[in-house]
This record gives C-alpha cells, sequence and structure tokens, in this order.
C-alpha cells in the first residue's frame, strides 16, 4: 500500500505510522476501495489501539466543529450517521451502524471508547472511524492530513503540560 503523506521527521515512528495507516485507510474509503481498506486497517490493528483512537477522534471532532461552526445537535450527528451509512453500505453489505455511531457519540465524550471498541471488536469499530472521518471529509470538502497533523499536535500539546 502506499504510504499517505509525509509526516513530519520529529514525531515518533508510531505517531507517523498511525498518520499514513489513517490517511491511507481514509483515502481508500473516500474511493470505496475495500481491499485497500481492509489493508490500511490491518496496519492500524498493529498499531497501539488507543493512541490510533484518540487520533481518530480528535480528527472526528475537529471535523464536526468545522462542519457545524454554531455547534452541533443530536440532528446533525443523526444527520451525519444516516450520511455515512447510506454511503458505505453500497460496498460494505455487513456494516455495522452501531459502530459508526458508537464511534460519534466515543469522539465526542458521550460514551467511553474503549467500552464501545471492546463490545463492538476493535476492527470493526476503526473500519467504523475510519468511514466517519471520510464521509466527514468529503463532506466539508478537504484532505484528511491537516487534520491527522493537527490531531496529533493537539495530543503532544495536551502530553507535555504539567498537571498541578
Amino acid at each position: 500500500m502506499r504510504r499517505g503523506g509525509n509526516w513530519p521527521g520529529e514525531w515518533p515512528t508510531t505517531a507517523r505510522q498511525i498518520s499514513a495507516a489513517t490517511d491511507d485507510a481514509i483515502t481508500a474509503a473516500r474511493a470505496g476501495a475495500r481491499e485497500q481498506l481492509v489493508e490500511a486497517l490491518d496496519e492500524l490493528l498493529e498499531l497501539p489501539f488507543e493512541q490510533v483512537t484518540i487520533v481518530h477522534a480528535g480528527v472526528v471532532r475537529a471535523l464536526l466543529e468545522d462542519l457545524h461552526p454554531d455547534g452541533f445537535s443530536g440532528d446533525d450527528i443523526q444527520g451525519a450517521l444516516t450520511r455515512v451509512a447510506g454511503a458505505a453500505i453500497t460496498w460494505l453489505p455487513d456494516l455495522d451502524v452501531t459502530a459508526l455511531a458508537a464511534v460519534l457519540t466515543g469522539s465526542l465524550g458521550l460514551t467511553e471508547m474503549s467500552d464501545d471498541a471492546q463490545r463492538i471488536g476493535q476492527s470493526d469499530y476503526l473500519r467504523s472511524a475510519v468511514l466517519v472521518m471520510a464521509d466527514l471529509l468529503t463532506a466539508a470538502d478537504v484532505d484528511g492530513k491537516g487534520y491527522i497533523r493537527a490531531a496529533i499536535g493537539e495530543i503532544a500539546r495536551a502530553e507535555t503540560i504539567e498537571m498541578p
């Protein structure tokens, strides 16, 4: 699989791997390329799950905020869920809509991502996160690299802040 983007060399290896595999997965999802998506998801599954989901949640949250600058409602979340499910079901007939909902609610902090992922399964959870990101990026008509960079940057900043 091609490696998505040139990621900053000063980033830790894991951050670069998460970024590249996430970008590859998003690209495959946006193209409806099932085999490439499976390949990218396999790469993501080899990485630390919690770190991957934190990056994905940051991307989803930022996209929702950018798409709804005046705030978003339950109807907005339902609309996103309906849109992504409708687009993906045609090429992923085994799609689990509850996993899509869990990604959206987990990204917003409404549910516990680790509990959702354990219940759903890591593979389905990651696939759903990628589908949600791909859909929101399409709705925003933007490339995912900037959002991935921002999510990694926010995590790095949060890790360097000393807690009182």
